[in-house]
């Protein structure tokens, strides 16, 4: 299978490249930066291409998008996390505009290109968060950069759940508490984050690509969320959801307000 994966370059999304790559799938690594990405590359066994993609600036996105031919699989992995407000090219703030908006836009516009299915990387965060519709992307509201990250995860699932009602075979995934950069920026924030035991109990990449990799292989109903078994810690396993994730109407809400901000719509 041909796979995209957003943010391959690191983390999460880099043990996901290697080990779709390594099991003989072409593999596509979609980064802002492309010597991270080439560098990231070069650690890999098998087909791997690096490609420029910024989901913070829709131009680029729909340059991308443009650029591919077909798709099996769509992995929709980058994120950022613990941002103080920051506005993409586009207005949107930084958090909704990259890790929903910039995927959303990615996804549509890839449309039909993509011929198996569509896996959005998730968080337990989306637990705390609710959508507000009437105003995304925080422009009257006092800004909180946990709420911000947090809503713009429970958008990502929302997604998942709208793709699958329209027939398109999506999945939703949850790293849990993994070693990445985004984690460890977060720790070294905190003078005392050595000493909390959390902190010393992280999934590696490896361990927090498992719940993507068992999206990329399963058969089981599109909508499916896979998620650690102990919530941040262990093996995924199919996880239900709460009701705000997968309802209906705030799903196609969501999507309605999503093709309005970014001109995109499946196609």
């Amino acid at each position: 299978m041909r796979i995209i994966v957003t943010g391959g370059n690191s983390g999460v999304g880099k043990a996901t490249a290697a080990a779709a790559a390594e099991c003989g799938h072409s593999v596509v690594i979609a980064c802002r930066n492309i010597e991270k990405a080439q560098r990231a590359a070069a650690d890999m066994t098998g087909d791997v291409d690096v490609a420029q993609l910024d989901l913070a600036d829709l131009s680029s996105v729909r340059a991308f998008a443009d650029s591919v031919e077909t798709v099996d699989v769509l992995v929709n992995n980058a994120g950022v996390m613990d941002l103080p407000l920051t506005r993409t090219v586009d207005d949107f703030e930084a958090h909704m505009g990259t890790n929903h908006l910039g995927h959303f836009a990615l996804t549509c516009l890839l449309g039909d290109k993509i011929q198996d299915r569509v896996i959005s990387v998730a968080s337990a965060m989306y637990h705390v968060a609710r959508i507000h519709f009437d105003d995304l992307n925080w422009h009257t509201r006092r800004y909180s950069k946990t709420a911000a990250y947090s809503e713009s995860k429970l958008a990502n699932l929302l997604f998942v759940s709208e793709l699958a009602s329209r027939g398109i075979r999506a999945y939703a995934s949850d790293p849990g508490m993994t070693d990445t950069g985004i984690t460890r920026g977060i720790a070294a924030g905190m003078p005392m984050a050595d000493r909390i035991p959390v902190w010393r109990l992280l999934h590696t990449p490896a361990q927090g690509a498992r719940a993507s990799l068992q999206a990329l292989t399963t058969e089981l109903p599109s909508g499916t969320y896979f998620a650690p078994r102990f919530n941040q810690w262990g093996n995924p396993r199919v996880t239900g959801l709460r009701k705000k994730a997968r309802d209906p109407a705030a799903a196609r809400r969501l999507w309605e307000l999503s093709a309005e901000l970014t001109g995109c719509d499946w196609r």
